[in-house]
């Protein structure tokens, strides 16, 4: 009788540790599900405006740790990006400053969709030492203005634009062309000039002031995502696209000063 008992305590002891190694089998396994990215060795090639450097990089960064894949982001002006695409033919998305950025590489464009509102405001130092309160002030003596360049970036085309419109365009000292929004807002910021016409985002959160005028309402823009036919991971971009609809994405947005479309 005794036999018997220590073989089936045997028996327990042999059962308990082969329960042990398959529940930890089983729970490494869960775990190892649930760590794993679904995009895992994915990569999307993404070009960019280089005005939205600081929220398209969150926003990509967001992507990788929720899904793995890697993105390689190319920021440049619009005409630099609209030269590699249409040279290369290469590259899955094109996030442009304005959807009239996309009408040169139309032929490329898949399909598009408008991710935030782009807003043009007339920017100042802090303070206001000048009393600028609007475009036609940009006009006066002593006013030294930094634009975009009106050939390669859709912020100098819009301060064209609104500058035309008012017939004032050849009365402003404009004293230089940036290539980038981000260099429009560097030269007020470092005191080169007195006022610049650049999007919202970029002067948010600065020393630097917008001043208030609806000058500029009629010239509001909207960011387009647009799908490249060249797109060689239909997988990773479908996702990613999925992606920027999400409220992470409309949250990063807007804490960098854009305006959501809905």
């Amino acid at each position: 009788m005794k036999r018997v008992k220590n073989w089936f305590v045997a028996l327990l002891v042999a059962g308990m540790a082969i329960g042990l190694v398959t529940g930890c089998s089983n729970n490494a396994q869960t775990q190892s599900k649930d760590t794993a990215k679904e995009l895992n060795g994915q990569n999307l090639f993404i070009y960019c405006g280089a005005g939205m450097t600081k929220p398209f990089g969150e926003i990509t960064d967001a992507f990788k740790e929720e899904t793995g894949c890697e993105v390689q982001v190319v920021y440049a002006n619009a005409a630099q990006i609209q030269n590699q695409i249409q040279t290369t033919k290469e590259g899955d998305l094109f996030i442009a400053g304005s959807a009239d950025e996309l009408a040169p590489v139309k032929d490329i464009v898949k399909e598009s969709k408008n991710l935030v509102k782009h807003i043009p405001v007339l920017a100042v130092k802090s303070g206001n030492p000048l009393g600028i309160t609007g475009l036609n002030d940009l006009t006066k003596d002593g006013v030294e203005v930094v634009l975009g360049d009106a050939d390669a970036t859709p912020i100098g085309k819009i301060a064209n634009k609104a500058l035309t419109d008012l017939g004032i365009l050849q009365n402003v000292n404009v004293i230089a062309r940036a290539s980038t929004a981000p260099e429009i807002f560097n030269a007020l910021s470092v005191d080169e000039c007195n006022a610049i016409i650049d999007w919202k985002e970029n002067i948010t959160g600065s020393t630097t002031e917008i001043v208030k005028t609806t000058d500029l309402d009629t010239y509001v823009k909207t960011v387009p995502a647009a799908s490249l036919t060249c797109s060689s991971n239909t997988e990773a971009l479908g996702k990613f696209l999925t992606f920027l609809d999400s409220d992470k994405a409309k949250s990063i947005w807007k804490s960098y000063g854009y305006e959501l479309l809905n």
